[in-house]
């Protein structure tokens, strides 16, 4: 009796771990992704499997939790009330967290910081990580308070630029944009389930 009653309330524990619930997507013409529960239509196809068989977080970058640099970036990131997974989301797409990398274009630093953004945001040495995530988390936080919380045009002006978001209305048309708000926003799904 006293077995069947631990078998139980073993089952009660791990319940939550073992059930799930399955994510659907889908693009839309104008390259916004849309999530969902439920397949409202056959436009949504699976794309994440909550539970036992969930999809593992992208490799090559320390998730939140693990390490010095990630553990900052949560810290700063609650403290500007931002979700780290979407910060950690940008540095993977931006540097992979390499804290000397320097774009073709001039972004600099963990966060890929532009010269004239690292002024705007306080940043003297772009190459400190410190220094250069506490800018990128001030950037992040500026652009959604310009596009009202809009997450995708958040991030598709990190990348773009605010002005070009504006021209458009939304995620700019070109190529590396939409490609570059897809992998964040994917990345962002993969850590926010990690967290």
């Amino acid at each position: 009796m006293v077995q069947l009653s631990r078998i139980i309330i073993l089952s009660f524990l791990l319940w939550p771990v073992v059930a799930g619930a399955d994510i659907y997507r889908y693009l839309d013409g104008e390259g916004v992704i849309h999530y969902s529960n439920t397949p409202p239509d056959e436009k949504f196809t699976l794309y994440l499997r909550e539970g036992p068989k969930a999809r593992p977080p992208a490799p090559g970058y320390a998730l939140p939790g693990a390490g010095w640099m990630a553990g900052y970036v949560d810290r700063v990131s609650r403290a500007n009330d931002l979700p780290p997974a979407l910060v950690h989301a940008i540095i993977k797409a931006e540097s992979n967290g390499r804290r000397k990398a320097v774009s073709r274009k001039g972004a600099m630093g963990v966060m890929q910081l532009m010269p004239f953004t690292s002024k705007r945001m306080r940043v003297a040495d772009p190459f400190d990580p410190i220094e250069n995530i506490e800018g990128g988390i001030k950037y992040i936080k500026e652009l959604l308070v310009t596009f009202e919380g809009n997450l995708t045009n958040t991030v598709a002006a990190y990348n773009a630029g605010p002005a070009a978001v504006r021209k458009f209305g939304g995620v700019p048309p070109y190529r590396e944009t939409r490609i570059y708000v897809r992998r964040v926003m994917d990345l962002y799904r993969q850590y926010s389930v990690a967290e």
